[in-house]
This record gives C-alpha cells, structure tokens and sequence, in this order.
C-alpha cells in the first residue's frame, strides 16, 4: 500500500498510472481531461470549451476525480458535480489559476491507511498554458506505439472573475497527452487548499495483523474456471512460518465468480496451529460436491511474504481448501469442521 506522498509525488503517481489500451477510465467520474476520442494521432477539433460562472470545488465539480479504489464514502452522500464540455482554450478567457482534484491514500490517525481527496491550486500557469494551447501530433505509422494509456489529472482553469472550464490537453502522434503538458503539470507549484477523506482503505487491526484489507477467494475462483486438480500427494510440511489472515464475504459476493472479502483477523500462526493445519492440507478425501458459497475465508501465506504457496481455506459453506504455488497447478482438497477450527482467531 502507497503511504503519504508530497502533493507533487502524488501527481507525478497520477500522470504515470497506466491502463489497459482500450479499458477507458478517465479517472474523473465522466469525461476525461483530455482527448476526443479520434485515435491515436487524431486532429479532430474539439471545439471551445463550455465556461462555467462560478468555481465551488472539487468535491461539487468533481467527486470522483482521481478515484484510486471503490471505498465506502463517509458522511453525506456525495454530490453528482458537474461536467462542462472540455475543450480549447477561448481566447477571450484569461486563465490566471489552475486546480487540479485528485486522491491520494494517507496513514489514518489511529493507524491504518485513508483515501484522501485533494483539491490543489497553483498560479504560475504560463508554462501549461503554452503547453496547452499546442496542437495535436499527426500520428506517424513508422512510430511504434505502446499499449499503456496515460491519464492527466483532472484539470480545471479559472479565471480572475472566477469563472472555469476544463482545458483539452493536445494529444502526441500516439494519442496520448504531448510530453510538454505532462512536464508543465509535473512542475506546478501547487499548493494544497483542500482535502476530505473518502474512506478507510486499510483498518488499523488488518495493518497490525500485516494483511491486506480485502482478499479474493481463490476457491471459488479456481473452482468456477475448473482449473484446480486434485490434491497432490503429501510432501515435506513447509517449514516457514505462516500467517493467517481471515476474510468476511458480504451476502452481495457470494456465490458469484470472483468473491471479495473483508479483513477479520489474522497474525502469525502459532506453531502448534500450522502443524495441524499442514497435516489437514495432506489428506486425500475426495472433494465433496458442493456448490454452498462460503461466508468466510481464511489465508495462509509466508509470514515474509515470499516462498511458498498460498493456502486458502473456506471456514464454511463446502469446507474446501486450495493450495495455489507461485508456479501456478492450483490443486483442491477437502477441508473439514477440525481444519476450520485450527483458523480461529490468534
């Protein structure tokens, strides 16, 4: 997990994130900082941007801007804000002042981890004006083009009666932001005038316990795909210490293919418990046929977090366990009332 970063590592973290050729996001809850949709390279004009009469905030304007994780919100709900149409620059609008919104994850004060949403202003602009004010690249067919996509932060200039609008950034001949936006955005001298936090991204107890604050059951996985095989005959008990980490499927997860959990408890497994729980994982019942989704799963992983396979263990439902190596052959076994009582609290 990501700690607390200055404001300007925190953008220089969101002109970097990258996504999938074609995944979409635009990392503003609408439409994006900047691109017209014409491809890599495109020219077509985007026309003037919509000018707004009053600037309020990033909470109003953009409540989703720069969203890092589906985390549950605190406090009223959050406003639908408004998306003006981006586009050039109108020559009758004098930018004097940039805010950038966006969200960062920040240590909680009683431990733990937060989403935070920031709204952030910077007033020596001339630089990103000029860059902004470029025109699209041509694209080139004897360029070669990656596959990542580079997402701006969200972007709003305003100017001095405090009127807004949301700025086309100029494509290079890849269709991605130029260089010189990135590097104008990069440098901004900015100057934090907002934050509220969105939600806790990690609890305090799940940091203490050293796991994550969610998990995927890879049983239920494995066992949709049908990719597991059975279990593999017993071999030497692994001898590095494990830690447990325990997860609470909410009833909107279950059953489907890629179920979700929240952190419960965890720790290091005491050695009496891992012996047990490594003499369970070498029987060889046949798994039982069962399609119960399970409520609650446990983890067990390397306590350094390297080496071994994952474990998982469905502590209801079917009662099945998964033991998953790094090298991949997930192979499923038949778990039972002992096994899941050697997962218990530690």
């Amino acid at each position: 997990m990501s700690r607390m970063r200055s404001g300007r590592t925190a953008l220089a973290v969101a002109l970097l994130g990258v996504a999938l050729s074609g995944c979409g996001g635009t990392g503003s809850g609408g439409t994006g900082s900047g691109g017209t949709g014409s491809g890599p390279g495109g020219t077509k004009d985007p026309g003037p941007a919509q000018i707004v009469d009053a600037w309020s905030s990033c909470a109003k304007a953009a409540p989703q801007a720069g969203a890092i994780l589906s985390v549950p919100n605190t406090g009223a709900p959050t406003p639908a804000g408004v998306e003006p149409k981006i586009g050039r620059i109108d020559p009758d609008f004098t930018p004097v002042a940039a805010v950038l919104c966006g969200r960062t994850i920040t240590p909680g004060p009683n431990g733990g981890q937060e989403q935070v949403a920031t709204e952030q202003r910077a007033e020596q602009i001339a630089p990103l004006l000029t860059a902004l004010r470029l025109p699209d690249q041509e694209s080139d067919a004897g360029i070669a083009c990656t596959l990542d996509m580079v997402v701006p932060p969200w972007l709003a200039l305003l100017d001095d009666r405090g009127r807004w609008l949301r700025p086309y950034v100029p494509t290079d001949s890849c269709g991605k932001p130029r260089a010189e936006v990135l590097t104008a955005l990069a440098e901004l001298p900015m100057t934090t005038v907002d934050s509220r936090t969105i939600g806790q991204v990690e609890a305090p107890e799940a940091e203490a316990a050293g796991c994550s604050q969610r998990w995927t059951d890879m049983v239920a996985v494995e066992t949709t795909i049908g990719r597991a095989g059975p279990p593999a005959p017993p071999t030497s008990a692994a001898v590095e210490p494990l830690r447990l980490c325990v997860y609470q499927v909410p009833a909107t997860q279950r059953g489907s293919g890629k179920p979700a959990g929240d952190f419960v408890y965890g720790g290091p497994l005491p050695a009496e418990r891992q012996a047990g729980v490594l003499r369970a994982f070498a029987n060889r019942r046949a798994v039982a046929d069962c399609a119960t989704p399970a409520s609650r799963f446990a983890v067990l992983r390397p306590l350094d977090g390297t080496g071994g396979p994952d474990r998982y263990v469905e502590l209801d439902g079917c009662r099945r366990f998964l033991v998953a190596p790094p090298s991949g052959g997930a192979q499923l076994g038949q778990g039972d009332d002992a096994l899941a009582a050697l997962l218990g609290p530690v």
